[in-house]
């Protein structure tokens, strides 16, 4: 066994791989065309009507320059709308249109139907289990400000 197979980072990795590739799968076996940032940007847009960029990409995780790809392309799609802020001219501000709307309403069961297909083998406990260490050490390394 290779000593990476037991190092968290790597074990990481591997999941993100699979996370990504069953997420990709399930949503264009749906119909839809959205990455996992993209849903992320949807769903946070979803809750907070009105963020900028930089919010969005603070709620997401992502930088600045992932988060301005990403308001683009959903912009393309006719899912999101970006206007200028009124409070800052170099601020654009982002909201769901009624298509961004309606997509992240119908793709929702889809992505939350998925989730236990990203962590193949764990009965019920042992996926509780693992969501809960995992939701700790983001926690942690947020409050620490390695995020």
């Amino acid at each position: 066994m290779h000593v990476s197979s037991r190092m968290p980072g790597h074990l990481i990795r591997r999941l993100h791989q699979l996370s990504t590739q069953v997420f990709l799968q399930r949503v264009r076996e749906a119909g839809f065309d959205l990455t996992p940032v993209q849903f992320a940007a949807l769903d946070a847009l979803r809750h907070s009507p009105g963020i900028d960029q930089a919010g969005l990409a603070q709620a997401i995780a992502k930088d600045r320059a992932t988060v301005g790809a990403v308001a683009d392309r959903l912009a393309q799609k006719g899912l999101v709308t970006r206007i200028v802020s009124d409070r800052d001219k170099r601020s654009r501000e982002l909201a769901l249109t009624e298509a961004g709307e309606a997509t992240v309403t119908a793709i929702l069961p889809v992505v939350e139907r998925l989730q236990k297909e990203i962590l193949p083998g764990l009965d019920e406990a042992e996926y509780a289990a693992f969501v809960a260490l995992a939701r700790k050490a983001v926690r942690a390394a947020q409050a620490s400000g390695r995020e």
